[in-house]
């Protein structure tokens, strides 16, 4: 009797899957190969917990969750990548002689004698999922042992080239605008350090990368939901040829080492079905030039304002405000909170064969489809304040200025949203009322600033718990006090954390979403500032009137799951409800 027909049988025994349902697995093993369980997870009949259980006391092994389970590093390297694919195999401890592996068919043993032979060791059998063995293949032999062996070939490569008095082979044949990474044809080290080092950028869904030279030591770090995390360290001495290898992808002169400059690339990913936008800075330093490049991937750029984390009453009043005749929303927050994606929302939203559409940006981050966007040149005098002269010229419904950055900026701005326009701009304050008195400072009246700006919107991003590996953690209520949470709130809804598992590369984070302060101006609000009442008392009525503030909306999120209090406390730091 075959090892898969003790297995189903086993799960009909046990009444977690029918007859019927074991005959359709066996037909879909038939046809597309893997295991028994692995086809029976697939058809959705058993769920892979339970055919670990099932594995697990059918062959008298423990059963372990991988994706939470800290795998000794040393001891990867005792069985290749290709047998562990093979076999479905990974190594995972090592005691002595022994060596503890995860298996996803304990019961076969001409795997145990094979993994015996290649260790040389005695082995040691657990069970677990086959999706968590692929992963975890994926995960350490994938990048890690990519980066170590890159990084060996650049350490050869450097004594070699140091030996000849030779700079090092860029691997650049002319000018590159697109770059296939899937196909990886070029063999020279640096170039295969570049393509990976873009490539895990973007599996990492990685918002920058950061390419840093120092004295002692050259790094790269990727920001990853709003944090930097170093990846790799490569020979310092490599730093000119890395630094220069990016430079050529992104037009930008190698020759100009004391001056900043900009540039952009393209990357074509699966086999060209997926374009990504680099645009790339660099800056020359103490140590050579430091690169800075922001990945602006169409795919994760999400347009639904219903998807950015509006509570349904916020989204209400921002829908109500931008689809007015005439007034002003502005959208305010500190750089890389999100405003961007907001607005470029709220045009979509307005974006209609109706509607004409004009925006002035520093950069144009995204194209989008209908809207006619102009990208700023100080150095021609196309300024925000001349793009919006030009545009009022231009028969416009809707006007979008990338930032309200002067008086200029803000006077010919309130006079479109006064002459029959909807003007969205941005502001960089920490709240929705400071954004009043910003414009106030800049020496608009404050009777005008009531009368135009129909709607102030301040929003923060806060990271996402992993769902992969979300879990309840205990908090004592002292802290959930601190935090600003209700003493009758205290005790209604689970704290939750992510452990970190190979989904979330460890980090216990993916993804963000963002929390508002969202003030639409009702008749007491204008009539108070008009009257030249302080923020604080702007604040106050705001409340009372229905806003928000940042804090309640993060903790909202914290209740309903979705981020930590490390970051409900973090990212709301700076408000104060009282």
């Amino acid at each position: 009797m075959s090892a898969a027909k003790k297995l189903g049988e086993l799960l009909v025994q046990e009444s977690r899957i029918n007859i019927d349902q074991l005959e359709k697995a066996k037909v879909e093993q038939k046809n597309s190969g893997g295991s028994i369980g692995s086809a029976l997870v697939k058809l959705g009949f058993v769920k892979e917990s339970e055919l670990i259980d099932t594995l697990s006391q059918q062959y008298n092994v423990p059963a372990i969750d991988l994706t939470h389970f800290e795998v000794d590093p040393g001891v990867i390297k005792l069985i290749p990548r290709d047998v562990c694919e093979k076999h479905k195999v990974f190594p995972i401890q090592q005691a002595g002689n022994s060596v503890v592996v995860a298996m996803a068919d304990p019961s076969n043993m001409f795997v145990r004698d094979d993994l015996a032979f290649v260790t040389r060791h005695r082995i040691e059998v657990v069970v677990a999922s086959e999706v968590a063995i692929m992963s975890a293949i994926e995960r350490f032999h994938g990048s890690k042992v990519k980066f170590e062996n890159l990084l060996g070939e650049l350490e050869r490569e450097d004594i070699k080239n140091r030996a000849q008095g030779s700079p090092g082979n860029l691997g650049i044949q002319g000018s590159i605008e697109i770059m296939d990474l899937d196909k990886g044809k070029d063999d020279v080290p640096v170039v295969k350090l570049v393509n990976l080092m873009l490539t895990e950028a973007i599996k990492t869904r990685s918002s920058d990368i950061h390419v840093e030279p120092y004295e002692k030591n050259f790094r790269i770090r990727l920001r990853i939901d709003g944090r930097l995390y170093e990846r790799m360290q490569p020979p310092t001495s490599m730093a000119p040829a890395i630094v220069s290898r990016l430079k050529i992808m992104s037009q930008l002169d190698i020759s100009e080492k004391r001056r900043p400059q900009d540039g952009r690339m393209k990357i074509k990913i699966n086999n060209g079905a997926q374009e990504i936008d680099f645009r790339v800075s660099t800056i020359p330093t103490l140590f050579g030039e430091k690169i800075v490049m922001r990945l602006l991937d169409k795919a994760n750029l999400h347009l639904d304002m219903r998807k950015l984390g509006f509570e349904s009453d916020e989204l209400n009043r921002v829908q109500d405000s931008i689809a007015q005749p005439y007034g002003m929303v502005l959208v305010t927050g500190p750089t890389g909170s999100g405003k961007s994606t907001t607005i470029y929302s709220a045009l979509m939203e307005l974006n209609k064969p109706d509607v004409n559409i004009s925006t002035a940006e520093d950069p144009v981050e995204y194209n989008l489809e209908g809207i006619n966007q102009v990208q700023m040149n100080p150095e021609i005098d196309l300024t925000f304040a001349s793009a919006l002269r030009s545009f009022l010229r231009q028969d416009p419904d809707v006007i979008m200025v990338g930032e309200i950055r002067d008086r200029e900026t803000a006077e010919i701005a309130i006079k479109a949203s006064l002459t029959g326009h909807m003007v969205v701009s941005t502001l960089h304050t920490n709240d929705a009322p400071s954004a009043l008195f910003r414009l106030i400072n800049m020496g608009i009246e404050p009777f005008l600033v009531g009368s135009t700006v129909t709607c102030i919107v301040a929003q923060r991003l806060v990271r996402k718990i992993c769902q992969d590996c979300k879990e309840p953690v205990a908090v004592e209520p002292e802290v959930l006090l601190k935090a600003g949470i209700a003493q009758e709130e205290i005790g209604t809804f689970e704290v939750m954390k992510g452990r970190g598992c190979a989904a979330c590369n460890d980090i216990g984070y993916k993804g963000r979403v963002a929390i508002y302060e969202v003030m639409k101006f009702t008749d007491p609000l204008k009539e108070a500032i008009i009257k030249g009442a302080t923020p604080l008392e702007i604040k106050h009525l705001a409340v009372k009137e229905g806003m928000r503030t940042l804090r309640s909306s993060a903790i909202l999120k914290l209740k309903s799951g979705l981020t930590t209090l490390e970051e409900v406390v973090e990212n709301s730091a700076r408000d104060d409800d009282g």
